[in-house]
């Protein structure tokens, strides 16, 4: 188990020296980064005297060294378009995209999950045909059209819910969240139903296939013969057996909704990275989308960690072939 960790922290690390030696890339190779932050105005001493405060002399090398460095602390520069430090602006956008990319997440597993169950148990009922021609339009549609039909209905036609923003929310020691108001908890449900709608559909329809597929295998009528129950059959074997492609695909979809939240958050104007990250853009605000890009690296690196060592507590067979190298 121990060494299963190590060799697994060793490959996240690899991969986010890359994604760093990327962002470093775009950093200092996208422009000039102090014609970035200066004025027409300034003269060419006052030029070189701030390109060698910011290290931009040093070599190559170095540069990415302390680039490195910067980042474990926490330091990402100053955004050319705002003029404060980007980790600042990170932290007061960051919750919003945390809290409604996991009520988006939770949304698609509580509702995903036990539709793919149902409809694979009963597939000729008529209620999961229905469910089936709800996922074919959810697969279908894209993300912004569903969204801007949600705000056409429930928020203009009959203004049940709010269009766009984040509603009033409770700062929790340097933490906001809108999940503690009325007004907060009516904003995100929009916007949680669109990012999560997708994820939905994709985990009910695997969940399905999964289930039809294993209620045909031969332990499962032994265990029939055996005299177990149809619920003893169903969600004691069949369905835990379902639980490691739905792992990987609920690891992998948890962090897609964390990195492709961007079209959500700009049709409901939710403020959030995604939002300040389509600005950057529009503003060639060159820290501020290198920032991005290993902020949402390491989320997509720490989870699929996650769902490795899940694998290794789901799974028997890793646990086994792992041990069989140990001690070969």
């Amino acid at each position: 188990m121990i060494a299963f960790v190590i060799r697994r922290l060793l490959q996240s690390l690899l991969v986010m020296l890359t994604v760093a030696l990327l962002a470093f890339s775009m950093f200092t190779y996208l422009g000039d980064p102090v014609n970035s932050m200066v004025g027409q105005e300034t003269s060419i001493e006052e030029r070189e005297q701030l390109r060698e405060a910011l290290g931009l002399n040093e070599p190559v090398v170095v540069q990415f060294v302390n680039y490195v460095g910067r980042v474990l602390q926490g330091k990402f520069g100053i955004s050319y378009r705002l003029g404060r430090p980007v980790n600042e602006i990170l932290a007061e956008r960051l919750p919003a995209t945390l809290e409604l990319s996991l009520v988006a997440a939770l949304f698609s597993l509580v509702v995903g999950i036990p539709m793919g169950v149902y409809t694979g148990l009963h597939p000729g009922r008529w209620l999961s045909k229905f469910f089936l021609t709800v996922s074919l339009v959810g697969i279908s549609l894209p993300t912004f059209l569903i969204g801007i039909l949600l705000i056409l209905v429930f928020g203009v036609v009959l203004g049940w819910l709010p269009t766009n923003g984040r509603g009033e929310v409770v700062d929790l020691g340097g933490w906001t969240t809108g999940l503690l108001t009325a007004s907060g908890l009516k904003s995100l449900i929009m916007p949680a139903f669109t990012l999560g709608m997708f994820q939905l559909t994709l985990i009910m329809r695997l969940v399905r296939s999964e289930m039809l597929e294993v209620l045909r295998t031969d332990f499962i009528k032994f265990a029939r013969a055996r005299g177990l129950t149809n619920q003893a059959v169903n969600f004691g074997h069949a369905l835990k057996n379902t639980m490691v492609p739905v792992i990987t695909i609920t690891g992998l979809q948890v962090g897609s909704i964390i990195a492709f939240a961007i079209i959500t958050e700009t049709v409901f104007q939710w403020p959030g990275m995604g939002l300040l990250f389509l600005q950057a853009i529009q503003f060639v605000d060159i820290p501020v989308m290198s920032a991005y890009l290993i902020l949402v690296s390491f989320f997509f690196v720490l989870i699929n960690l996650v769902v490795d060592l899940l694998y290794y507590v789901v799974d028997p067979r890793l646990r086994i072939d792992t041990r069989g190298v140990a001690g070969n």
